[in-house]
């Protein structure tokens, strides 16, 4: 019990209420002030505040001077009534549909809270007829990871994304024995064939780094805020990559033959890519762009209907690759 003023006899509501009421009178409120206005200890205002988080309110914290202050976004209260239209519905269905990416991940739950809002103020045959056309699509997601174990790092990850806390991360890199720690500022989530990636600063590195969220051992959020840079965008961050690895750019050419052209052609595969029609029904694709793993397994999996003419070294590294799997079924040949 708060100690210097009597203890109020009233339900949980109205200290909610009460507490609702203090937190848009300040600009910023602590949980013993809180505890000290209402009467009760600290853990029930802790979990008055999860209730107000859970009802919809914005509620944020920051750091000052030592203290954790609990503030409501600005003007959340003018945010007019928001209205779809039976088309926007059917859309919001169907990109229901493809959320398997998501399996594991507190986000699902964040996702389907949102549809189950929308439901609820649908009469009931449409809000079943939604239903319908959510369960009727099919989601094709090859390779998806298992995000099941990261459930609670992305929990972290996604209060100091939405928070803007520099946090301390624990990450376990291919190849090493050990984890090794950053302090890091995360930026932003990237999500590229079926994984999920943490794109931010790298404060040992100096400069910006991505990690596979499945890769992070632990994460800590700290007290201290970070701005992101102005006219920081991740997709001008990853313009000189193929995917999501950030390395130096190079020429790539690679003729694709004439029956598989069709597929290639009506596609964009990077920012800068050029197309030339061969008389033979070929076609020669050209972009500048790095990330050399990302772009020897794009081209291995079109087997003999891609051949990389450009970078030499890439060509070259890229045919050691094929003599290898060669090797593989030799003994069958």
């Amino acid at each position: 019990m708060a100690k210097g003023r009597p203890a109020k006899k009233y339900s949980q509501a109205g200290r909610v209420h009460d507490v609702i009421r203090l937190i848009e009178a300040r600009h910023g409120i602590s949980v013993a002030e809180l505890a000290e206005e209402t009467g009760v200890n600290r853990r029930t205002i802790q979990r008055d505040l999860i209730a107000i988080q859970e009802a919809g309110y914005p509620l944020i914290s920051e750091w000052q001077e030592g203290d954790k202050l609990y503030r409501f976004l600005t003007g959340f209260k003018n945010v007019p009534p928001i209205s779809f239209s039976l088309q926007e519905l059917m859309t919001l269905s169907l990109l229901r549909s493809q959320l398997d990416l998501l399996n594991g991940t507190p986000f699902l739950e964040d996702m389907q809270g949102i549809f189950r809002k929308v439901n609820s103020v649908l009469p009931p045959r449409l809000a079943a007829h939604m239903e319908r056309i959510a369960e009727v699509a099919h989601p094709l997601l090859q390779g998806k990871r298992d995000y099941s174990r990261s459930a609670e790092t992305l929990k972290v990850i996604r209060h100091a994304l939405l928070h803007q806390q520099t946090a301390t991360i624990s990450y376990r890199s291919p190849g090493r024995p050990e984890a090794t720690r950053y302090l890091f500022d995360p930026y932003t989530l990237l999500f590229q064939k079926g994984g999920i990636y943490l794109l931010g600063y790298a404060h040992e590195r100096q400069a910006l780094r991505t990690f596979a969220v499945e890769r992070i051992d632990q994460v800590e959020a700290g007290k201290e805020r970070f701005e992101i840079p102005e006219g920081f965008h991740a997709g001008q961050t990853l313009e000189g990559a193929f995917g999501i690895v950030a390395e130096p750019p190079m020429e790539v050419v690679v003729r694709f033959s004439a029956g598989i052209a069709h597929a290639v052609r009506d596609r964009v595969w990077h920012s800068s890519q050029q197309i030339r029609e061969e008389q033979d029904g070929s076609l020669i694709l050209s972009f500048r762009a790095g990330g050399k793993m990302e772009i020897l397994a794009w081209l291995l999996s079109y087997g003999a209907h891609a051949e990389l003419l450009a970078p030499r070294e890439l060509r070259e590294e890229l045919a050691s690759m094929v003599r290898e799997t060669a090797r593989l079924y030799q003994a069958e040949l």
